[in-house]
């Protein structure tokens, strides 16, 4: 069992007969009362995400999960196209269960892909990537007062974010796809 101490972002965990992913968690103690956890969960079957709250110690079954490396081939539009590298086995994922995972994922680039209790559920993407600048306006001298600001740039996946005013179209940058922000040129 595991309990509402051992909560990490990205553990599984079964509620009710159904699995959940926990994406963020907050340890609460009041001044008058027990302590409390605040979770945010998405249910792996539909992607669906709640906020829920838990009392301090309550204990959970912990959900088995494999990480395997896949290479991801292309978007159908409803679902998300994997091989598996070793037997060269396809399998889809909805994009709706994936979240915004996917976002920071090119075609034919190779991902770890997650399975829960045998079922593929959701793609570990790294903490930051790198990707090229596709569009982005040219940032001007004297558009600010302190030297700083920000324009958006959309990225070779289609993303766009925020980037300095010095960085300009056909550069790599590095991005933390946690936040969706701007972290360094690469």
């Amino acid at each position: 069992m595991i309990s509402t101490n051992q909560f990490k972002n990205g553990t599984h965990i079964e509620i009710d007969g159904k699995i959940w992913k926990i994406i963020e968690f907050q340890h609460v103690k009041p001044g008058k009362g027990g302590a409390f956890v605040r979770t945010k969960l998405r249910r792996i079957e539909d992607g669906s995400v709640i906020d829920k709250t838990f009392r301090a110690g309550e204990k959970f079954r912990p959900v088995r999960t494999e990480s395997r490396k896949m290479q991801f081939l292309y978007d159908s539009g409803e679902a998300a196209v994997f091989m598996d590298s070793r037997d060269y086995e396809q399998i889809e994922i909805p994009t709706a269960t994936l979240g915004d995972s996917m976002q920071w994922v090119l075609p034919n680039a190779d991902v770890e892909v997650l399975f829960v209790d045998e079922q593929a559920s959701d793609v570990q993407v790294p903490s930051t990537i790198e990707m090229k600048v596709t569009q982005t306006d040219p940032g001007l001298k004297g558009d600010t007062a302190s030297g700083g600001g920000n324009k958006p740039a959309t990225l070779e996946s289609g993303v766009t974010i925020q980037v300095p005013l010095f960085i300009e179209e056909g550069e790599t940058i590095r991005v933390d796809t946690r936040k969706g922000e701007y972290v360094s040129r690469a």
